[in-house]
């Protein structure tokens, strides 16, 4: 059993810049960030391999957002610059085993663990 504990989320206002975290206690995979603002489905954002070297974005985060990694301590991070007021959600970190690309990394079935959420809020 793996356990994600993510952390970083806030308030800012339109413009401003957050990095979430996201500390895995064991070995994944695919690791990838998810949000959920009320009312709606919980939609993909970013989902990175070991190494870096594979990563994919939702169309509405390219440019802005930046999914990386520290090996060495198990933790992926998302940088989040030039936030809008629409990136208001709750943001949870998942992770799998397996090598998740194409279009299975922004599906929530594809996961296995999940973090607790947190939240993010942006004021214009």
């Amino acid at each position: 059993q793996v356990q994600l504990v993510d952390s970083g989320g806030g308030s800012v206002q339109a413009g401003g810049s957050l990095r979430l975290s996201c500390v895995a206690s064991g070995y994944t995979y695919s690791v990838a960030w998810f949000r959920q603002a009320p009312g709606k489905e919980r939609e993909g954002v970013a989902r990175i391999s070991p190494g870096g070297g594979d990563t994919y974005y939702a169309n509405s985060v390219k440019g802005r957002f930046t999914i990386s990694q520290d090996i060495a301590k198990n933790t992926v991070y998302l940088q989040m610059n030039s936030l809008k007021p629409e990136d208001s959600a709750m943001y949870y970190c998942a992770a799998d085993r397996r090598n998740l690309g194409g279009g299975s990394w922004a599906e929530t079935t594809s996961y296995q663990y999940w973090g607790q959420g947190t939240q993010v809020t942006v004021s214009s």
